[in-house]
This record gives structure tokens, sequence and C-alpha cells, in this order.
């Protein structure tokens, strides 16, 4: 079962450029336009905006690829 995530969840992922950690900013459950990118979303099939501690930078992940941080 896919992990639920909550807005400011702390979280990380894996980029091109390694671990990244950031906050989870909301859940999207629709289709979303992201820097041009469509995010195909749904109530079945859920992803998370997060947004990059370091960076500022947000994208949207699949739940299996977000890790809870402490």
């Amino acid at each position: 079962m896919a992990q639920n995530f909550k807005k400011g969840d702390k979280v990380s992922w894996n980029t091109s450029q390694g671990k990244t950690v950031g906050k989870v900013v909301k859940k999207l459950t629709s289709h979303t336009e992201i820097k041009d990118h469509t995010v195909a979303a749904s109530d079945d099939d859920p992803q998370y905006l997060v947004e990059s501690d370091k960076t500022g930078s947000q994208a949207a992940h699949k739940p299996s690829a977000l890790t809870k941080e402490d």
C-alpha cells in the first residue's frame, strides 16, 4: 500500500544529483501543469507536489518515490 503524506511532511527523494530533502506542499489528485509538464494525478493515483529545501524548486512525485524523514 502506498504511503500517505500530508502538507508540511519532511520527505526525501532521489534525483540525478543524488538525494534531495524537502517538504510536501500538497497532494495532487487531478491533472496539473508544473513547469510545462502535465502531472497525470487522480484520486486513485495521487502524486505529491514537493519543494526542495536547498533550491526551492518544486516537482511532483508518486508516493513510492518519497521517503518520510524524521
